[in-house]
């Protein structure tokens, strides 16, 4: 199993299914790019996010055996989830934008503001989901929520799979 290095989002993801998946599978962790041998069949699997693969997956180099979000993507709508096979199974990358810690919330809700209304926009969201991202509007406490979720999640599986960031 390829992953971007020792406690990637990739890594974490992979324990996360041999651990719910019940399987072994032998980490090879890579500090570059790890898609050249995977296409060339030096290693069996990565776990990578959507945009990062859809290109090889549409050209015919690359088989998608699951995607680990939570509801099947419309980019790839025969692919099944991973949760279709491991009950309770969700790994999913996104990305988000933040402001330092102190700044006034009137600003906070303008970026927001400013934000979802772009993520509103027919046309940018159909070019997220053509690159298999989903995108999500929220609030600043929904997203701090979130953040927070997942941070609990993301340090319970590294603790349980004895992961030790380098």
């Amino acid at each position: 199993m390829a992953s971007g290095g020792v406690g990637s989002t990739p890594h974490a993801a992979g324990e996360l299914f041999k651990m719910m998946a019940g399987i072994d599978l032998v980490h090879v962790p890579y500090r570059a790019n790890s898609m050249p041998d995977l296409l060339a069949g030096q290693v069996q699997v990565t776990l990578a996010p959507a945009p990062t693969v859809i290109g090889y997956i549409r050209a015919g180099k690359l088989r998608a055996l699951a995607v680990t979000s939570a509801t099947r993507l419309e980019v790839l709508p025969n692919v099944p989830t991973v949760a279709e096979f491991v009950p309770g199974y969700e790994a999913s990358t996104w990305s988000g934008i933040g402001a330092p810690k102190n700044t006034p919330a009137q600003i906070v809700d303008k970026l927001n503001k400013e934000v979802n209304a772009s993520l509103a926009d027919s046309k940018l969201v159909a070019q997220l989901e053509d690159l298999g991202s989903i995108p999500i509007p929220m609030t600043p406490a929904a997203f701090d929520k979130f953040i927070g979720d997942e941070i609990d999640k993301w340090r319970s599986v590294l603790r349980t799979a004895n992961i030790k960031l380098e």
